[in-house]
């Protein structure tokens, strides 16, 4: 039922996106649904739980959320697990990683989404759903805190 309410949300928040001038809308379509980057993941999960994250919040592992040293603090992403075609959106709050072989860190609960927890990394690809004024943008917010991953 939950998904079923999350794409009529979409939907409405797609009509009344008709009442701009599409011109406006195009920069955003180009900034809407692109791989951004493939590379490796890893989790962090017990050492930082509760700990302040960049973006002031508190990092909880069991909320869908990453951390990413270039995309702005509040982009939605999906994350692609490239050895088993799984996915997650995730929210980006932080800062990171640290390893300059590791592209995103990913919240305890996102890495089990993405069925990598025993290995501790993983080949990913990153989609950027939303940076910051695409109109979707609550739409995706809600998809991350529930982690359901879009199915294109």
């Amino acid at each position: 039922m939950k998904p079923f309410l999350l794409i009529m949300l979409m939907i409405l928040s797609l009509a009344t996106c008709n009442e701009q001038d599409p011109n406006e809308l195009k920069p955003e379509v180009k900034t809407y649904a692109h791989i951004y980057q493939t590379g490796y993941a890893t989790w962090y999960g017990p050492g930082f739980h509760g700990g302040i994250t960049a973006s002031g919040e508190r990092y909880d592992m069991y909320e869908y959320s990453a951390a990413h040293r270039r995309l702005p603090l509040g982009a939605i992403v999906k994350v692609y697990n490239t050895k088993n075609d799984k996915c997650v959106i995730v929210k980006i709050n932080d800062r990171g990683p640290v390893k300059k072989s590791l592209i995103i860190d990913l919240s305890k609960i996102s890495a089990i989404q993405l069925e990598m927890t025993h290995r501790g990394s993983t080949k990913v690809k990153l989609e950027v759903l939303s940076k910051s004024h695409n109109p979707l943008k609550k739409v995706f917010e809600v998809y991350a805190k529930l982690g359901n991953c879009l199915k294109s």
